[in-house]
């Protein structure tokens, strides 16, 4: 009993420490690193992997650093080392790293109908960077079971599609890659799994089409997700006064909406004479579109990333360092950030001091945020191309592909990974962990709770600018 009461004590003591020492980004960040050290332990379990295959200590730590930031790049090729049991387990990694450790974590506590405190509801707060509580749950709640119910469908219709066109001759063989991608696309995680990612599917528009569709699911946003769910049934109620979508939602939906449009058409300007050359009107068109989406984040390919022009190449590290939007399964600067850097530009050429779009305005917060994340995102990518343009013997094209597709988790690569230096694999780990967590929030790690909320300001004096 006296042990019993000791440990409670200690425990309580130590729950004290860390609510008053440690705030929820870096709890939440800390939370990511364990979950980082787990799958690292159990993706290097022999039961996982095939027999006699071995990998280096760097190399088992990258690939958890990848799995949890579902980003996709490798330094081994997947299905040399994992046997069919270790790809279920990159399927479930895929599902807290993708979705969210909180989000995760808080649906089992719904399903087992125990109560969610006020600190956990703080921390889911700050997993999907929500700006209040209020609603937390309910957004996990919808978000998380439409996400769940999209990936069982599209398995069922991948598997019976992979089956009928014979993409896959055994039905175990359909049912097992079916499910893996409908997850892959979901999640965005562009894992390649068997050694030519979905390069076998590049002539079928119907799976092509539909996993454009899953990677804007994912990558859309939480919350405009559960407005879109809403606005469906607000519809249907047929209430007398409109349904009003939330700035966030208009802004996502439009930056999302005017990347994915204006990728596509410079991807196709740019290769309908190179690499589409040899393709008929309507696989153009879908080529650009799967390639202006699959670099926002997904990391999936139906070509050789070396057979694209240089051009080509930039534009696709531009959308991979953009990502896809907040609060989604997606890195990078996030869509909004770009929006917001937008209208603010314009703002200042029209003389304006206040940002507003959608009869809303904008904060001054927000718009410090965004500069903040731009500026910092750009010169950590470019510091880290600047390092390994001296330690890796790789074109300067391709290490800033590596780069813009570790910072934005995309995945996608020139096929350098594997040839990465020590530093090499060390910088793109920490690349993409911060493109996991976000700039943000990497920022936010080093500041003291305490220094988190001042209860001051200072006076303002205007300074000469250009």
């Amino acid at each position: 009993m006296a042990k019993r009461r000791f440990f409670y004590g200690y425990k309580r003591d130590f729950a004290r420490f860390i609510s008053a020492h440690v705030s929820s980004i870096q709890m939440i960040v800390i939370y990511y690193l364990i979950l980082t050290l787990v799958s690292f332990v159990l993706l290097s379990l022999p039961f996982f992997r095939n027999p006699g295959v071995s990998t280096t200590l760097l190399d088992d730590i990258f690939m958890a650093v990848s799995t949890v930031s579902v980003t996709g790049l490798s330094t081994f090729n997947i299905n040399e080392v994992f046997n069919h049991r270790g790809v279920l387990l990159l399927e479930l990694l895929f599902q807290v790293g993708g979705l969210g450790i909180m989000m995760v974590s808080t649906f089992f506590l719904i399903v087992s109908r125990r109560k969610i405190s006020l600190k956990q509801r703080q921390l889911i707060m700050a997993d999907m960077n929500q700006p209040k509580l209020s609603g937390i749950v309910r957004l996990i709640r919808t978000t998380l079971g439409i996400l769940l119910w999209l990936q069982f469908i599209f398995g069922i219709i991948f598997s019976i599609h992979f089956y009928t066109s014979n993409h896959h001759t055994e039905l175990k063989e359909a049912i097992f890659y079916g499910f893996y991608q409908s997850i892959s696309a979901v999640t965005n995680s562009g894992f390649d799994v068997t050694g030519a990612s979905i390069t076998p599917y590049a002539d079928d528009y119907f799976f092509l089409i539909s996993i454009i569709i899953l990677i804007i699911i994912g990558g859309i946003g939480f919350p405009v997700i559960m407005e879109i769910k809403e606005w469906l049934f607000f519809k249907k109620k047929k209430h007398g006064y409109p349904f009003r979508f939330s700035l966030f939602s208009k802004l996502a939906i439009g930056s999302f909406l005017i990347l994915f449009i204006f990728g596509s058409l410079f991807i196709y300007l740019l290769e309908r004479k190179h690499l589409f050359a040899d393709m008929g009107p309507t696989q153009q068109l879908i080529n650009s579109m799967f390639y202006s989406m699959t670099t926002r984040n997904a990391g999936l390919q139906i070509h050789d990333l070396n057979a694209f022009q240089t051009p080509t190449l930039l534009l696709f590290a531009t959308l991979m360092f953009i990502g896809c939007s907040p609060s989604s399964v997606g890195g990078g600067i996030r869509t909004t950030t770009v929006a917001i850097l937008v209208l603010y530009m314009f703002s200042f050429i029209k003389s304006e001091e206040k940002i507003s779009i959608f009869g809303r305005r904008i904060s001054e917060e927000d718009i410090k945020k965004s500069v903040v994340v731009f500026n910092l995102s750009l010169l950590m990518c470019f510091i880290s191309v600047l390092v390994l343009s001296a330690t890796e013997n790789h074109s300067l094209i391709s290490i800033i592909v590596e780069v813009t597709s570790a910072f934005g988790t995309t995945g996608l690569s020139m096929g350098i990974t594997d040839d990465l230096t020590t530093v090499g694999k060390l910088i793109i780990a920490g690349l993409m962990f911060i493109g996991r967590i976000g700039m943000l929030y990497t920022l936010m790690l080093f500041v003291p709770k305490e220094m988190q909320d001042k209860g001051y300001v200072y006076p303002t004096e205007k300074i000469i600018i250009g």
